[in-house]
């Protein structure tokens, strides 16, 4: 019996990205071990997220409320806005503590190969932001990769006629890694180093 339940806790790690079964079974029984309160706040934490968990209807960062705490954010410079891929690449990004200005989440990045076309993306969102709001600069922080670039490009000529300021982070990330997984260091000298398109 014992071992069934466990077997299943394995099983159901495995589904996490970049759990394999050995690390799976370390976990499992690391979960074992601990005091039955903390297992229980990581399980009502993940049902949390499950079902509060939303996208802002500003930004598109998962959020909690609508909108999102940076977009409720009178501090935040609403002029300049940094386009991300992913709600997970706003966290990296705020890691650094230089950039106050707002964001917006495409929520993915082209790929016609995989089936991701412009209008699978927040593009369209953006550009109505664009239309009402005195944006002065787009910031495009999309991975320095094949995709991540053809979203830059593409969103550039679309914005072009807004007359706005538009920028790419620069390349302290290495081509062909993601925002995320970059430390604080490497991307603050990015966004400083960010240049016009």
């Amino acid at each position: 019996m014992a071992q069934g339940i466990i077997e299943n806790l394995i099983t159901q790690l495995t589904k996490l990205p970049g759990i394999g079964r050995k690390t799976a079974q370390r976990l499992a029984f690391f979960i074992l071990t601990m005091q039955t309160e903390d297992a229980k706040a990581i399980a009502e934490s993940i049902v949390d997220v499950k079902d509060k968990a939303r996208f802002c209807s500003i930004c598109f960062n998962i959020t909690d409320k609508d909108p999102c705490n940076i977009c409720s954010d009178s501090s935040r410079d609403k002029s300049r806005i940094c386009v991300v891929e992913e709600p997970s690449n706003i966290i990296a990004v705020e890691r650094t503590r230089i950039f106050d200005g707002t964001y917006h989440v495409l929520l993915g990045a082209l790929s016609p190969l995989d089936g991701v076309t412009p209008d699978r993306l927040k593009i369209t969102e953006l550009v109505n932001r664009l239309q009402l709001n005195n944006v002065s600069e787009v910031i495009l922080a999309t991975n320095p990769n094949t995709k991540g670039e053809m979203t830059a490009r593409y969103i550039t000529e679309i914005i072009k006629p807004f007359n706005v300021r538009v920028t790419r982070i620069a390349y302290g990330l290495p081509i062909g890694s993601d925002i995320e997984f970059a430390d604080e260091v490497t991307l603050s000298k990015a966004l400083e180093g960010r240049r016009e398109l």
